[in-house]
């Protein structure tokens, strides 16, 4: 009888789930990075590294689940505009302080570089590729906010009706 520890499966999932968990742990901290460069106050470091870390693993979910890279980063676009709508409302911030933080980990920077790289090293097919790939992401990007956008602000927390919104009949 062989040992539980002895079977491929088990390191296979082991190994899946330790990746991961670095993944999520340099998500986080590239997102604090990226607050710090973009001058966020101090105190909202350690939400904005949430922020991110939880965009980053639906996206690993889903990507990993669905093989679907599209989709996986519409799908976490949306729960990281939502989160970014939660904690707005909880620290008394403006949601595009989490937001711009959180979003750095899904934009398609890499693929971006590939696409010029390939472009000026002659292989057009391959910029082409790529930057078809590029341009999917920050479409999926921009519906998956506007998606969580639509969501209303009642959900999030906000107690009122915002003074911009009331018709004149309030």
């Amino acid at each position: 009888m062989t040992s539980f520890f002895a079977q491929p499966e088990f390191w296979r999932a082991a190994r899946l789930v330790a990746d991961a968990a670095l993944q999520l742990v340099m998500a986080f901290t590239g997102t604090v990075a990226f607050s710090v460069l973009f001058s966020v106050p101090p105190r909202f470091y350690v939400a904005c590294g949430a922020t991110g870390s939880v965009g980053w693993a639906v996206y690993l979910f889903i990507s990993y689940t669905f093989k679907m890279p599209v989709m996986a980063t519409f799908a976490a676009s949306i729960v990281l505009t939502a989160v970014s709508r939660a904690l707005s409302v909880r620290c008394k911030a403006s949601t595009t302080v989490f937001l711009l933080c959180g979003i750095f980990t899904l934009v398609p920077g890499a693929g971006i570089y590939y696409t010029a790289y390939s472009f000026f090293i002659g292989a057009e097919e391959a910029a082409m590729l790529k930057g078809i790939e590029s341009i999917k992401m920050a479409v999926a990007i921009g519906l998956g906010i506007g998606v969580a956008y639509s969501i209303p602000t009642r959900v999030f927390g906000w107690k009122k009706k915002p003074e911009v919104w009331r018709g004149e009949d309030s």
